[in-house]
């Protein structure tokens, strides 16, 4: 990898904002190629998927009978090196579906022997065109493997009716070739969908729950059903499954998790409604409705495992959204009469259908609830009794920053890094401006101090806490608007606790802006995905996510560090109890991770704690934070980080009261 200065790094940073703003991306001309497969039909040969005919098309071998099996795969030679950055999929005509690729993995080489796999996940069962779009690099063969066929798991079959390959084209000449900056990051590969994943959660076998609405490209009404899927990261493939038992449109809702790692979903398009996620059994069950109708609430797990839920008037009525709280035991919603929404409401032109969305909220000590944002205005709500609300203080020159980012990075220091958010929802400019709060006592005014702004203008971005409590910021545009990729900020930044700094980080491929989500995965890699959900004809649906390997992975020359593994601790530990843990060498330091959920750039549920460990050698003890308001119950990633900064993987642990 190309080692470049800071000032160059941010020369070309800009230069590629630019270029991916200005540049076109063209199907390279498929003059000379060639194509082998695995096997084919006599008359559905592999060089029917070049011919420029999207009625012939190549065919896994189907006679005589049994058919070859899955997985299937085409390779191309492009019979030269390209810079490429996307790969489309057509497949046969709409009037026969057999053979409609599902599970898949695509992989590019230089020379037909190495490969890299640049994309994999699951495609809809449609005859739309599959377009990836992945990070520029350099190839001259591409291979499509099938694993599954889209319209049913049994068949075995495989077709394709054309393949292109695209590069990007700045005027007429194709843009060269830019290496990933050694240091700044990697975005590893593209994992494709079969829905926009526009909301995701964490789950407690480490795979991913993600939903878009009552449609998987599109959202509007109040239809009683949501598309969901499971993403697993350890395969890379996704289900597909229509939740229709609750009655619950569940997009645009408020997400928490609570102390069994249940995913509490509430409100959205069915703005009254209550869905449960379990994962022990994977199911979805419905809950009692809430006491207030609501889309684009946030709601909040408390220290006592209750959910506090407040604003929300983009759907069942504007105005009044006060805060009422979910009791999982007793399955019941109480209205909480003093936390009154007015004192949290922005100064937005679209009114309280807007000025209440999205709040920025954090469960705290002693059952309250602080609220950093949006609004400029903060303040602390009591879940006690009928509710009470305190106000905090002012976020020191911000101004409101709707659809702006609040991470809890160091959750026994009280710390909270703001980032980004505009004036108003839409058609407004975002800002840079970055802060950091410093929670006390309950109702009292937290220290608020100024710090570094980012590069990038971001609103619609998403905030990620990393196991070293650095802060991963990406995603967003620079004047919100939503159903629109214009002004997308592609180069992620990462904030330095420890310097108040932002570094710059390399680019995305991808678009992420309105309805996007990040989150942070077991691995220590950060999800982030989706974007649009604005119908089948909108050119801004994303059906896809990348995956970003940060800094701390990576050597010098791209390729990945040697992690610390974890080799034994316990699944489950009391708050403020001594956790013992073994690993395979020497480390330094551990935190602890909880959950995360994502939807409209909200993640109330991911905090971090930092554990300074007694012992040495491979063994270590470290101890859990003592009050729940700190070490909130739940699902939590435990990592160890050696001298280095190298995280190992994350184990799950819950922790209980």
């Amino acid at each position: 990898m190309t080692r470049l200065t800071s000032h160059v790094f941010a020369a070309l940073s800009a230069c590629l904002y630019i270029r991916a703003v200005t540049s076109a991306s063209v199907a390279i001309s498929r003059t000379g190629w060639t194509a082998t497969a695995d096997s084919f039909e006599t008359g559905n040969e592999p060089a029917k998927a070049l011919d420029g005919n999207a009625s012939s098309l190549w065919h896994s071998k189907y006679t005589p009978a049994p058919p070859d099996t899955l997985p299937n795969w085409i390779a191309v030679d492009m019979k030269a090196t390209f810079n490429i950055h996307a790969i489309s999929i057509q497949p046969r005509p709409s009037g026969n579906s057999n053979g409609r690729i599902g599970g898949h993995k695509i992989e590019i080489s230089m020379d037909n022997t190495s490969w890299q796999t640049v994309a994999i996940g699951t495609f809809n069962n449609d005859a739309t065109t599959k377009k990836t779009t992945f990070v520029t690099r350099q190839a001259r063969y591409i291979k499509v493997t099938a694993t599954s066929e889209a319209q049913n798991s049994v068949n075995q079959w495989t077709s394709v009716a054309e393949i292109n390959v695209f590069h990007d084209v700045t005027g007429s000449t194709p843009t060269p070739y830019t290496a990933p900056v050694s240091g700044k990051g990697l975005w590893e590969k593209t994992i494709n969908f079969p829905l926009v994943p526009a909301a995701v959660s964490l789950l407690t076998n480490g795979k991913v729950l993600m939903w878009s609405a009552f449609a998987r490209d599109t959202f509007g009404g109040a239809n009683g059903f949501t598309q969901t899927g499971i993403y697993d990261p350890a395969t890379g493939q996704s289900s597909q499954l229509e939740v229709a038992n609750t009655q619950h449109d569940m997009f645009c809702p408020g997400i928490s998790l609570d102390f069994n790692g249940r995913v509490i979903v509430t409100g959205g398009s069915n703005a009254a409604k209550t869905s449960i996620y379990d994962p022990a059994g994977n199911a979805w069950t419905g809950a009692s409705n809430m006491q207030i109708a609501r889309g684009y609430q946030s709601t909040a797990t408390c220290s006592d495992g209750r959910v506090f839920n407040i604003g929300g008037s983009w759907s069942g009525g504007s105005g009044g959204k006060n805060g009422e709280i979910y009791d999982p035991t007793s399955n019941t919603w109480s209205l909480l009469s003093g936390a009154l929404v007015s004192p949290m409401l922005t100064a937005d032109v679209g009114g309280v259908f807007r000025s209440d969305n999205h709040a920025w909220l954090f469960g705290w000590k002693s059952k309250t609830v602080f609220q950093a944002g949006p609004s400029i205005a903060m303040n602390w709500y009591d879940t006690v009794g009928s509710g009470t609300t305190t106000g905090a203080g002012n976020r020191l020159d911000d101004g409101h920053a709707m659809n702006g980012n609040a991470i809890m990075y160091d959750a026994p220091a009280g710390k909270i890094l703001t980032a980004g958010g505009a004036q108003n929802y839409e058609d407004s400019d975002a800002r840079t401006n970055a802060y950091v709060i410093t929670l006390g006592a309950p109702k009292t005014n937290p220290t608020v101090a100024k710090t570094q702004s980012m590069t990038y203008a971001r609103g619609f971005a998403n905030g990620v806490v990393l196991p070293d409590g650095t802060v991963f910021v990406t995603g967003g545009q620079s004047r919100v608007k939503p159903f629109q990729d214009a002004t997308a900020a592609l180069i992620p930044e990462l904030w330095n606790p420890g310097t108040g700094t932002w570094t710059q980080l390399n680019p995305m491929a991808i678009p992420r802006t309105y309805h996007s989500v990040a989150i942070l995965l077991p691995d220590a890699t950060v999800f982030q995905g989706g974007g649009g959900l604005c119908g089948a004809s909108c050119a801004f649906n994303h059906f896809d996510a990348e995956i970003f390997v940060p800094p701390y992975l990576l050597n010098a020359d791209g390729t990945r560090r040697t992690r610390p593994t974890i080799n034994t601790v316990a699944s489950t530990v009391n708050i403020g109890a001594t956790l013992s843990i073994t690993t395979n060498a020497a480390v330094s330091s551990f935190s602890l991770v909880r959950f995360g959920t994502a939807t409209h750039t909200v993640n109330t549920d991911q905090r971090r704690i930092p554990l300074t460990p007694s012992g040495s050698g491979t063994s270590y003890t470290v101890v859990v934070p003592s009050d729940p308001g700190v070490a909130l119950p739940g699902y939590w990633l435990l990592f160890a980080i050696n001298s280095s900064g190298t995280p190992s993987v994350g184990k799950i642990i819950k922790v209980t009261l």
